[in-house]
């Protein structure tokens, strides 16, 4: 029962991605599965969620719409439990917290996740930087994580699929190969953990995706702009609070 609105949350959060790609893959006339959950008994509980599409996307513009449905359909359960758990979550002082993967997070650790902290905390966090997650936070974090790997422009992953409709077949493996190129140099200079994740994006994403049967059309500017946002969405989760920022921010800075 501890364990049950952590299971629940994140199995919402990872249905409702999945099925965001199901539902519009369905509308297009593309032969796909239900959803498949990974289940594993330890860590997090599950290695995700997939879905197998049976027949390629007719057009760009499909090959997009089904591959953007699954990030924000996921962002809109995992925000708002995110928001609902943080109600719950403890402020605590440096060193107090457990590590991420145990439920603890850095107020600071992304900008986006800076700014839901402070909506749902207010006050509270000028006491302290650091978090421990309520479960049902701690499915929302896992919810944006799982977003933000899935929208790397590699390969079969969702970014992959969206920067090929956006860019084309060969523009978007080049970028494909750069974000990886870049993981890897992050995770040698910056953070070794990143050496795990273009590790784990590679084997499973590769670097190239399957084209739609027309690969010649394009997008119209409205999908243009939304896929831009996308990328920005990215950027938002994955990029920490810069030091000089906390204060705008109105959290405790970790540097005074």
């Amino acid at each position: 029962m501890a364990g049950l609105p952590y299971a629940l949350a994140l199995m919402l959060i990872l249905g409702a991605h999945e099925l965001g790609h199901y539902f519009t893959a369905r509308r297009y006339g593309i032969d796909v599965s239900l959803p498949y959950f990974i289940p594993i008994p330890f860590a997090l509980g599950t290695f995700g969620a997939f879905i197998k599409m049976k027949s390629l996307s007719p057009t760009r513009r499909a090959a997009f719409d089904v591959a953007v449905a699954g990030p924000l359909a996921g962002l809109a359960v995992a925000v708002p439990a995110l928001l609902i758990g943080l109600q719950y979550s403890e402020v605590v002082s440096t060193g107090q917290a457990p590590p991420m993967m145990m439920g603890g997070a850095d107020a600071g650790s992304s900008l986006l996740f800076a700014l839901l902290a402070k909506i749902a905390l207010g006050e509270a966090v000028l006491e302290g930087h650091r978090l421990v997650l309520h479960p049902v936070a701690f499915a929302g974090w896992l919810g944006l994580l799982v977003t933000a790997l899935n929208l790397m422009p590699v390969g079969q992953l969702d970014g992959g699929h969206m920067a090929h409709a956006l860019l084309g077949r060969r523009r978007a493996y080049s970028a494909g190969v750069a974000t990886l190129v870049a993981l890897v140099i992050l995770g040698l200079f910056v953070w070794g953990g990143l050496l795990f994740w273009a590790l784990i994006i590679y084997f499973i994403a590769g670097t190239r995706d399957a084209p739609p049967l027309n690969d010649v059309s394009r997008l119209d500017r409205g999908r243009v702009v939304l896929g831009a946002l996308a990328f920005a969405l990215l950027l938002l989760i994955l990029l920490p609070v810069p030091p000089g920022l906390y204060a705008s921010f109105g959290i405790h800075s970790p540097y005074l």
